[in-house]
């Protein structure tokens, strides 16, 4: 009877240490799980400019706002292609190869790399004014495969409104752009479109690489009264080259994007380059957790802009700031 007993005490002993060892195990399963699933994002932007910078800064804050971080549970692999259109698929194919969960494309010649390398790994836009102009999906509220993301179509209209007040004597405006680009021509014809309601006229001023601006904004000089720039990276990457020469003849820059007011332009209605990001990102970490597809995810596009002024340059071209727009913008020296 002893033994026995003996062996029920053993058995109950041994019972509850099995229940403690299976329990531990399952909560530190529970605890190692979440930090275990590691994600990877490949991120492919064109090239490095304020304004895409800015971008891909917000795509990190926005992951990290739904619970992704770096070295956590997020592996984020960026390549830059530097406006080296040949190394765009190349390094494209680098980020499939890490088996990324998601893609992103920073701006239009990035992502257009990415949707010719897979139809099957989910791609995000960052930064393309117009995803069904170029060739990216299918409809830009329906996109249909594996692409969405965020548009950056400015405000034209209210650009264009904003560049009438401060330049009532203006009349022409001449619009630079890089012909490369599929989106900057879009742009352009809404510019003429746009202007031609406000009595404007307009002059398209496309060049076929970075080598041919400083001549063509002196071109420009002699025949617009001011100088309107799209969403366009190559411009965008030769900013400081496009103001010297304007300011040389004391043509007012209206650049579409914040971060160009900052380098030199006199104003604008812009979408907050950093905001366009953020939203990125979060689009990835819906994708990333199963929460939503690109297929049925409508592009993203902001409906309100800031206005941005460079009180510096207003004074330097002689251009008079009205008190109520300066109370309601934001001010860059």
């Amino acid at each position: 009877m002893k033994n026995k007993g003996l062996i029920a005490i053993v058995l109950i002993i041994l019972g509850v240490l099995a229940s403690q060892f299976i329990t531990g195990k399952q909560e530190m399963s529970q605890q190692k799980g979440p930090k275990e699933e590691m994600k990877t994002v490949g991120v492919l932007q064109y090239v490095s400019h304020p304004a895409l910078d800015e971008i891909y800064r917000g795509i990190q804050d926005g992951l990290k706002e739904e619970g992704y971080e770096e070295n956590k549970n997020l592996k984020l692999v960026f390549q830059n292609g530097q406006a080296n259109q040949s190394k765009l698929a190349t390094m494209g194919q680098q980020l499939l190869e890490k088996d990324s969960d998601v893609l992103v494309g920073i701006a239009t010649p990035a992502a257009q790399a990415l949707a010719n390398i897979t139809k099957e790994v989910p791609l995000v836009l960052g930064a393309v004014t117009d995803p069904k102009a170029a060739h990216l999906v299918m409809d830009n509220d329906k996109p249909g495969g594996n692409i969405t993301g965020v548009s950056d179509q400015s405000p034209v209209d209210a650009q264009l409104d904003l560049a009438v007040k401060l330049l009532p004597n203006a009349k022409i405006i001449g619009v630079l752009y890089s012909s490369a680009e599929d989106n900057s021509a879009y742009q352009a014809k809404r510019v003429e479109e746009e202007g031609k309601k406000r009595g404007l006229t307009v002059k398209t001023y496309p060049v076929p690489s970075s080598n041919q601006i400083a001549q063509m904004v002196q071109v420009m000089a002699s025949e617009v009264d001011m100088i309107y720039l799209p969403t366009d990276n190559v411009i965008a990457n030769a900013m400081e080259m496009v103001v010297d020469g304007a300011n040389k003849n004391m043509i007012p820059i209206i650049p579409s994007v914040d971060t160009m007011v900052e380098q030199g332009g006199l104003a604008t209605v812009g979408i907050n380059q950093y905001e366009i990001g953020r939203q990125t990102g979060k689009m990835v970490a819906d994708i990333l957790a199963g929460k939503s597809k690109p297929a049925t995810t409508p592009i993203y596009t902001f409906t309100t802009g800031d206005v941005i002024v460079n009180e510096k340059q207003a004074k330097k071209l002689g251009v008079t700031l009205p008190q109520e727009l300066l109370d309601n913008a934001k001010k860059t020296n």
